[in-house]
């Protein structure tokens, strides 16, 4: 410890997560996390109680009435819930599962394929974020409903594209102790 007294301690943290072998800080790992965590849930809700036990969602009332309206019912049973007979929602936990997989892989694996899952990760966040617009407007123009769960999904897309993206472009805060520039640790996204 006497070593990493001199240093700053933004440095001493970032040292002593290169010497236990990691790349970002348990706060920052858990945010990457996070939200990954709680779409897949909400997915997973959906196509277990509504499309597997044919049940309806709790927490998402049932409105009727002029104008746009809390009901999951009407979202999902709506044309616009299924891409060729599948429904959005399995698409949705396959997203959010791989989405926690690039990171395990980022946190986890060699320092090149730790680089790669990043770029990948931002460009698998990018084509949800580019999706979200979409669904949104199908919600609120066209079946003229909101699902509480589908909301949600939504929210969970958009809080990983802006984790992300500080992360890799603001901060810059994920690095690769192997890789040297200059003699710092690369902290840059390299192919």
């Amino acid at each position: 410890m006497r070593i990493l007294s001199h240093m700053s301690p933004c440095e001493s943290s970032r040292k002593q997560e290169t010497m236990l072998g990691l790349r970002i800080s348990w706060p920052k790992f858990i945010l990457l996390v996070v939200m990954s965590a709680f779409g897949l849930w909400a997915s997973m809700m959906v196509l277990t109680i509504y499309y597997t036990l044919r049940q309806a969602l709790p927490a998402c009332p049932l409105q009727q009435g002029p104008g746009i309206v809390l009901n999951c019912e009407t979202v999902l049973s709506s044309g616009y819930s299924e891409v060729f007979g599948i429904p959005l929602e399995l698409f949705a936990v396959a997203y959010f599962i791989i989405n926690l997989l690039l990171v395990y892989l980022i946190v986890s694996g060699s320092d090149r394929l730790s680089r790669l899952s990043l770029n990948i990760l931002f460009g698998w966040r990018f084509l949800g974020i580019a999706i979200v617009p979409y669904l949104i407007f199908v919600e609120l123009f066209l079946v003229k409903a909101i699902c509480v769960y589908c909301t949600i999904m939504h929210v969970a897309i958009i809080a990983d594209f802006i984790i992300i993206s500080y992360f890799l472009f603001y901060k810059k805060t994920i690095t690769w102790p192997n890789v040297t520039h200059g003699g710092t640790a690369s902290s840059l996204v390299e192919p």
